[in-house]
């Protein structure tokens, strides 16, 4: 999986072999300049969703549902309608708590939903930064716990961002959804970055991250290296671990 957020770069992944193109809220971020992604709207997720999907031929699209987008039931349904009718398969929303009836109540009405534990970039302001979550041991069994009722909810999916290794591992191998990590080590289902940090764009590269358009005359390979290292097991490696 990669972020994406436009038809010629969905054109691109889908050449180059990527199974899953997240329109990630990120785009707050790495499209709009801001500082976090909390701004993101629900009108700025479905642009460019439709854009996305346009692109895209055999890829599966995720929608992000921004911040405060699903903060009830029934304004999470209207919110995962806007981004199905742009033409996501599936919808991505933050944390557990309060929002494990949310992804109860979107599975019972055929919204497939991917949940999202760890950092999650929306509550920065919350976690104090992006900092590594779930280091002690409270948190870690929370966190255990948290992906057991989102699944149980009906989450077919599931990401798990800058968390240490093991803990990503062990909740991967519990449940029966298939996890995919960011920052959280090689022993989850599969891995997601953000398209820019993979491509080496911008000032800072998170410790997760390796620039894959290292070694490549065009984008097109570098997301097909990512998607031969992810396979293969090479990516990530040792030095992109928690």
């Amino acid at each position: 999986m990669l972020t994406c957020y436009d038809a010629t770069f969905a054109e691109a992944m889908d050449a180059a072999g990527v199974d899953m193109l997240l329109v990630g809220d990120s785009l707050g971020m790495v499209v709009q300049g801001n500082e976090t992604t909390v701004a993101v709207t629900i009108e700025d997720a479905a642009y460019h969703t439709r854009a996305v999907a346009r692109g895209a031929s055999r890829a599966f699209v995720v929608g992000d549902l921004p911040f405060g987008s699903y903060h009830n039931s029934e304004v999470a349904m209207n919110s995962a309608r806007a981004l199905m009718a742009a033409g996501a398969q599936m919808v991505k929303l933050e944390g557990a708590g309060p929002y494990v009836e949310v992804v109860k109540y979107l599975a019972s009405r055929s919204v497939p939903v991917c949940g999202h534990l760890g950092l999650t970039p929306q509550s920065v302001h919350q976690l104090g930064g992006f900092k590594v979550q779930a280091r002690e041991e409270f948190a870690a069994n929370q966190l255990k716990k948290d992906a057991q009722l989102l699944q149980e909810a009906g989450a077919q999916l599931l990401v798990l961002e800058a968390i240490p290794s093991d803990l990503a591992t062990e909740v991967s191998q519990s449940l029966e959804i298939p996890v995919i990590g960011i920052g959280a080590g090689p022993g989850c289902d599969g891995q997601v970055l953000v398209m820019h940090d993979m491509l080496g764009l911008g000032p800072r590269q998170p410790k997760f991250v390796r620039n894959f358009m290292e070694g490549q005359t065009d984008i097109v390979s570098a997301f097909r290296q990512y998607v031969e290292d992810v396979r293969s097991g090479e990516f990530p490696a040792a030095e992109h671990q928690y």
